[in-house]
């Protein structure tokens, strides 16, 4: 069994496992799916501050900060003793396309030669984890949540603005993944 657990799992088994967790946390407390409102409840809980954002009964939402030190953990646990110890399957076009940007460890889910301590002191490396983590987190901010939030529980509630968010990160991904992505990596 632990072999099975080892391998990538199809679209087709953790899409509706991870669908599932919508049903489930409504039913056990009308809760709802989402991981970006956690860091407001941390800075809520953790800094005594003024600021009216911050201003609410953050105790109600502490599942979400267990839901979140769970996934954290999920992930943890998966990285350490459940990898296997084949390399991870990539198509062979872009393998060819990562070669051409100097990308040759390709054998982990993360790319080694651009997710490293020492990389981060780069100009490619300062654009990708800084610039990169301040998109995301501002982008996350401005659209009122993250992509788990509304691409699985919004949308499963038919709400307009989380088809909007979502047909937004899909088009800012294709954008950022073939059009800025190459050029950046040429740093």
């Amino acid at each position: 069994m632990i072999e099975w657990l080892q391998q990538p799992w199809p679209w087709y088994l953790a899409g509706p496992l991870i669908g599932l967790m919508v049903p489930v946390l409504l039913l056990i407390g009308n809760k709802s799916l989402g991981i970006s409102s956690s860091l407001r409840h941390i800075c809520a809980a953790c800094l005594p501050t003024k600021i009216p954002f911050f201003q609410y009964n953050w105790k109600k939402e502490a599942w979400n900060l267990f839901f979140v030190a769970g996934v954290v953990m999920g992930g943890w646990l998966a990285a350490g003793f459940l990898t296997a110890a084949a390399p991870v399957q990539v198509n062979e076009n872009l393998l060819i396309e990562l070669q051409q940007y100097g990308i040759t460890n390709h054998d982990t889910l993360v790319p080694v030669d651009i997710f490293n301590w020492p990389s981060i002191l780069t100009v490619r490396g300062s654009i990708l984890m800084v610039g990169g983590g301040f998109l995301v987190g501002f982008g996350t901010r401005y659209a009122g949540g993250c992509t788990s939030g509304h691409s699985i529980m919004g949308l499963s509630n038919l709400q307009l603005s989380s088809l909007i968010a979502t047909c937004s990160f899909m088009a800012g991904g294709f954008i950022m993944a073939n059009l800025i992505m190459p050029y950046i990596l040429k740093l």
